[in-house]
């Protein structure tokens, strides 16, 4: 059988970004099965990403910028003549759509366009914003608009890209229950574990809770366990960090029993997939939410997790949870069954093949 190569241009290596593994990155071996040769092109190297955040080392990040500007010329070579590209996000992390515009307005070839944030949305920390105006927000509807197709996360990305390219589809991230997510929470250990998952960058929407959190300290005995690549400054009695790492990833989110996943309504958030919520239930995890976005058809509230919106909302959510495990359990077993009826890699992977087509 003659394979189709597959030109996959990502911002991340392979494997380091939730974005990339939940998006597309599970899905590869089905693409290869099914006639594909896969060529992945990330911007960032995995020396230049593992270094990117850490403090210091000005000079060496620098050269790594030029040096990974340099192999995006030199990829746009390597596409001359390509037929089947799939692009996430964009390019280069930062500047104008230079690529992107020379591979459609000057090489003629087409590219499948994948995104899963409201990336047009200037979103950043107080540390880069000296930096922001650099990533080129206005970028993003030239990328929809050239791309032969778009996938979007959720509805709202969708909507947003419909405005610029008739040939916007929704594919949700999805979560892989035959090879990755293959555990189950034991809902009769204790104490209970309240826990939370995802990077420093939004760790700040833990902001809300915490008092709520502390406030449920005096009359429960709980733990609260963060999962990132930086550890927080909670005052809280009940707090376990623990540093976020690939290989032992669900092992160490299948000791939590409720997962929390809260947010504020705003642009941003709404175009947030839900990832959190998923991973938590396809563990068996009773998840609390807020209702932000693609959470609220994620979660049918009191049949597969519960929804939050106010302080006291969280507060009697988080109570009811500690003390009714039965409860945990039901919504857990429920929550399963609807990750692998809607929300599964397997129910997904043939709009691949139709996307990619």
């Amino acid at each position: 059988m003659k394979l189709n190569k597959l030109h996959i241009i990502a911002p991340y290596p392979k494997g380091e970004a939730p974005s990339q593994r939940f998006r597309f990155e599970q899905y590869l071996d089905f693409l290869e099965e099914n006639g594909f040769e896969i060529h992945y092109h990330s911007f960032h190297t995995l020396k230049s990403w593992k270094r990117l955040y850490k403090k210091g080392l000005f000079i060496q990040k620098f050269l790594d910028l030029n040096y990974n500007f340099i192999r995006r010329w030199v990829l746009l070579f390597r596409l001359i003549g390509a037929k089947h590209i799939f692009m996430h996000r964009e390019m280069a992390h930062l500047g104008p759509p230079v690529f992107e515009w020379i591979l459609v307005k000057v090489m003629r070839r087409k590219y499948v366009y994948d995104f899963d944030d409201a990336i047009w949305i200037p979103n950043y920390s107080a540390a880069n914003a000296r930096f922001q105006k650099l990533k080129c927000y206005w970028k993003v509807p030239y990328l929809i608009k050239w791309a032969s197709k778009v996938s979007a996360g959720n509805e709202f990305l969708a909507n947003y890209a419909g405005r610029f390219n008739s040939q916007a589809a929704v594919i949700p991230t999805t979560i892989d229950t035959q090879n990755q997510h293959t555990q189950l929470v034991n809902q009769n250990s204790f104490p209970v574990v309240i826990g939370w998952t995802g990077t420093h960058s939004t760790m700040h929407y833990l902001d809300f809770i915490v008092p709520v959190l502390r406030k449920l300290e005096r009359e429960f005995d709980f733990k609260f366990k963060v999962i990132s690549n930086k550890k927080p400054n909670y005052d809280l009695k009940s707090l376990v960090y623990m540093d976020w790492r690939e290989e032992t990833e669900i092992n160490d989110l299948a000791e939590i029993h409720i997962g929390v996943m809260p947010l504020v309504l705003d642009a941003w958030s709404e175009g947030k997939c839900g990832f959190k919520a998923l991973q938590y239930m396809a563990l068996g995890m009773a998840a609390i939410v807020s209702p932000v976005g693609v959470n609220t058809k994620i979660i049918q509230h009191g049949t597969n997790g519960l929804v939050a919106e106010t302080t006291e909302e969280w507060e009697n959510a988080l109570r009811l949870l500690l003390e009714n495990g039965f409860m945990r359990k039901e919504l857990g077993k429920n929550a399963v069954k609807s990750i692998k009826e809607q929300w599964s890699s397997d129910v997904w992977k043939e709009h691949y093949l139709k996307l990619l087509s």
